[in-house]
């Protein structure tokens, strides 16, 4: 079953993209490969429940079930040893990328408090975005009296663009608010 957005970008952010970068061949369009969600979880060192809190929140944020991050060095001033959990990471492709997308900019954006528009140079150089969220409760899925503490989480946008002129005409064509 195709989502809306991903038809969108195969019946008219494909046919923009090509007039505007003049692509001879359709592969040449860039594209949505992934999107990748990390959420760190640093209270996790004290307190284990916490990572299976985060895991349960990304997993209905995301739709699919998290990889639990650990630790690959030991640091004694944080009471950290090696092979510690202390995150939660989800990539997400194809149909579930494309819902995950649709839901980000069309209901999670617009509940940011004093939202203004996404910052337009979070481009990493080669055409990827990422952003960071200070607070999962901009996602309906996560109910605001089950939640035990605040958690950010840093969300990526993997594109094939080459430039991060054509990555960001890409994602403006998934509406993303840029601010000016």
């Amino acid at each position: 079953m195709k989502v809306r957005l991903q038809e969108k970008y195969k019946n008219e952010i494909t046919a923009k993209l090509k007039d505007k970068f003049k692509y001879k061949n359709d592969l040449e369009v860039p594209k949505l490969e992934k999107v990748i969600i990390n959420m760190g979880v640093g209270e996790a060192v004290k307190d284990g429940k916490k990572i299976d809190i985060a895991v349960n929140e990304l997993a209905a944020i995301s739709g699919q079930k998290p990889v639990i991050t650990k630790s690959k060095k030991a640091n004694a001033s944080f009471k950290l040893r090696v092979g510690m959990p202390i995150g939660v990471k989800v990539t997400l492709r194809k149909n579930k990328m494309y819902e995950f997308v649709d839901r980000f900019v069309n209901i999670a954006l617009p509940r940011v408090r004093d939202f203004r528009g996404v910052n337009p140079k979070s481009f990493d150089g080669n055409g990827n975005y990422a952003l960071g969220l200070k607070e999962q409760f901009v996602f309906p899925e996560i109910e605001y009296d089950n939640v035990d503490s605040v958690r950010g989480m840093d969300i990526i946008f993997v594109t094939s663009a080459k430039t991060d002129e054509e990555a960001k005409e890409l994602l403006n064509g998934f509406d993303f608010p840029f601010n000016r």
